[in-house]
């Protein structure tokens, strides 16, 4: 098994729509196509939609090494509004790593480059090695 196919098992991110593109040591991405699904009442991306797509950039880069890293924290901040038929990437980075702790930022943009919101997370990766290669 990858670390995609490990992914796929992520039932909440996945039915969102919700796609693991890339992943490596302390880098992911991920993307999702927005439908009238994921609009809130006004008309624009609900930010729990958001929130998932970069919430699963982060576990895939967090979780890179094959050690479970689960959040300690999270906050997100929301820059511009996004519409049913935008393409959402998430890309996270790993900017700290220490033996138990990490922090992480990950960038939510639309198919222009436009910034949509930036998500940020300390993680605790516990012993438990996870089930997939992680043979890059």
């Amino acid at each position: 098994m990858d670390i995609k196919e490990f992914f796929c098992n992520d039932r909440f991110a996945t039915e969102a729509g919700v796609r693991l593109i890339e992943a490596r040591p302390g880098y992911s991405k991920a993307e999702m196509a927005l439908t009238p699904n994921h609009m809130n009442a006004g008309g624009t991306t609900q930010g729990g939609a958001i929130f998932t797509l970069a919430d699963l950039a982060l576990a895939a880069a967090a979780n890179s090494c094959g050690k479970l890293a689960l959040s300690l924290d999270a906050s997100i901040h929301f820059f511009h509004p996004s519409k049913p038929g935008d393409t959402l990437t998430a890309e996270a980075k790993e900017k700290y790593i220490h033996k138990r702790t990490g922090y992480y930022q990950v960038e939510v943009r639309n198919q222009d480059g436009e910034l949509i919101a930036c998500f940020d997370t300390t993680v605790y990766r516990k012993d438990t090695s996870l089930p997939f290669s992680t043979d890059y």
